[in-house]
């Protein structure tokens, strides 16, 4: 996933935010720590949900450099980036701004998913995460991970634990393990001060580690 251009898209941020803050700084150590270090700053919602899964695909494996560069070209081929559109391109046209064969295959998947009504985006404001992860993994090229990332950055949900997420891996075993392996225990059993605002202490860990913040 890449971060949107400030300038071309509406910007919502959590209402829960200062609620998760004074829950963390007082139930975790390290929170406490981390938490007045960054301001104002907070997990920032952009762009609507298909372009936002776009992205997610456009950028996988690349770098953040490139992949704008490929979304670039790739946004500008419909008038507007919906999923109608998306399944009215010509593959040619889209290999042409530099997407591969099966990345070309994946948009198009995620448009037919969007198109025949197989996510149900105006209900998932009443669905679990765990129900909406079933949604989105059923879709091509994208994994439990890239749905996590959709949650929190998309979504907003306050309550989401990426166990699989490098930085969060990397991020508890600096701040809490002095640098030593951890493992998936480890992490629920730190996370457990977390709850129910694990998406705010991941946000929190990720800055400890890349104190500029990333939007998706």
């Amino acid at each position: 996933m890449v971060s949107i251009p400030k300038t071309t898209v509406d910007v919502i941020t959590p209402i829960y935010w200062a609620d998760a803050c004074a829950h963390l700084a007082e139930k975790d150590r390290v929170m406490k720590r981390l938490i007045p270090q960054f301001g104002n700053a907070c997990l920032q919602s952009r762009g609507d949900a298909f372009t936002t899964l776009a992205r997610s695909i456009v950028g996988q494996q690349i770098s953040v450099k490139a992949a704008q560069s490929v979304w670039d070209k790739f946004s500008r081929l419909p008038k507007k980036m919906t999923h109608g559109n998306v399944l009215k391109l010509k593959v040619d046209d889209m290999r042409a701004c530099g997407l591969s064969a099966r990345k070309v295959e994946y948009l198009v998947d995620l448009a037919i998913h969007f198109d025949s009504g197989a996510v149900h985006v105006k209900a998932w404001e009443d669905m679990s995460d765990e129900t909406i992860i079933a949604e989105l993994v059923a879709i091509r090229g994208i994994g439990r991970w890239t749905a996590e990332m959709f949650l929190m950055f998309h979504l907003l949900r306050p309550n989401v634990l990426p166990l699989d997420d490098a930085g969060l891996i990397n991020g508890v075993s600096r701040n809490y393990f002095s640098g030593e392996p951890v493992s998936r225990s480890d992490l629920r059993e730190v996370a457990g001060a977390w709850a129910p605002f694990c998406s705010v202490a991941t946000w929190y860990i990720w800055r400890s580690l890349e104190p500029l913040p990333v939007a998706y």
